[in-house]
């Protein structure tokens, strides 16, 4: 008679990953051909869906932040774009938001040279402990609670209100996350500018709220996987802060969900998605 297969053991499968601190990085540098059972996901949570509602194409709108400070009629066009995109979608991309295209990238390259790393490089900042770690760097903050793990590497860094000191940081990444962060900070205080004017207030209320103090830097990594049909990079979720600013790499495959329909978001050179919480 055939041996019976042993019961598959998701907890040690889970805790034999996390102990390498290697990551999804480590499994593709291994070689490997076949997604680990701990990634799977139904398959109802893999439905693709496209942007096309009744043969209709829908996409986010797109804000061009030209001249935002420089003349009164394009500031108060800026702010009804604002407010209707904010009620309608939650989502909209920023266009020429004064952060160099320089900066952007050098962001993007300085992430990948930080995930793309020697492993003893990056097990110094490996770390379940957001409480006390303002540098933190693992794959899948929710490792073990999640139904299935997303085939992602991210490394967390807090900038605001009490930046790490620069020996904290990631050499290797240092200087463009600080200079990064500064220029997200600038963005984000006249993003919360043409929010409050946006809803009827006075440009500075939501700064006199402190929703400016606060800045979370979030980087993931995304390898190349065997078998994509299984898993996913990121699943369906809703940010938990007031205000998201993402930078698309050129890979793309991000979709925001409007009116029940997923819609996707294809990188746009030197453009920003911005994301309100609702």
């Amino acid at each position: 008679m055939a041996k019976p297969k042993p019961e598959y053991d998701r907890i040690s499968e889970l805790k034999a990953f996390d102990e390498t601190k290697a990551g999804v990085k480590g499994l593709f540098d291994s070689g490997i051909k076949n997604v680990p059972r701990m990634f799977h996901y139904r398959p109802d949570k893999l439905d693709k869906n496209s942007s096309v509602s009744n043969g209709i194409h829908v996409s986010i709108p797109v804000i061009d932040l030209a001249g935002v400070k420089e003349d009164p009629g394009t500031l108060r066009n800026i702010i009804d774009k604002v407010r209707n995109a904010s009620k309608s979608w939650g989502f909209f991309q920023v266009e020429n938001h004064g952060i160099p295209l320089s900066v952007l990238q050098d962001m993007k390259d300085g992430v990948v040279q930080f995930f793309e790393q020697y492993l003893e490089a990056k097990k110094k900042f490996f770390t379940r402990d957001y409480s006390t770690k303002n540098v933190a760097y693992n794959s899948n903050f929710d490792l073990y609670s999640s139904p299935a793990a997303n085939w992602r590497d991210t490394l967390f860094c807090l900038m605001a209100p009490k930046p790490p000191v620069p020996h904290e940081l990631p050499e290797v990444s240092r200087d463009i996350m600080m200079e990064y962060s500064k220029q997200v900070m600038q963005l984000g205080c006249l993003l919360f500018e043409l929010l409050s004017e946006a809803l009827g207030l006075q440009p500075d209320h939501l700064k006199d709220m402190g929703c400016t103090q606060g800045l979370g830097m979030l980087s993931h990594y995304f390898p190349a996987c065997p078998q994509p049909e299984l898993t996913l990079g990121t699943t369906k979720h809703s940010d938990n802060d007031f205000l998201t600013v993402l930078l698309q790499d050129h890979i793309g495959g991000l979709q925001v969900l409007h009116q029940n329909q997923w819609v996707d978001v294809p990188p746009t050179p030197g453009a920003l998605v911005v994301n309100i919480y609702s």
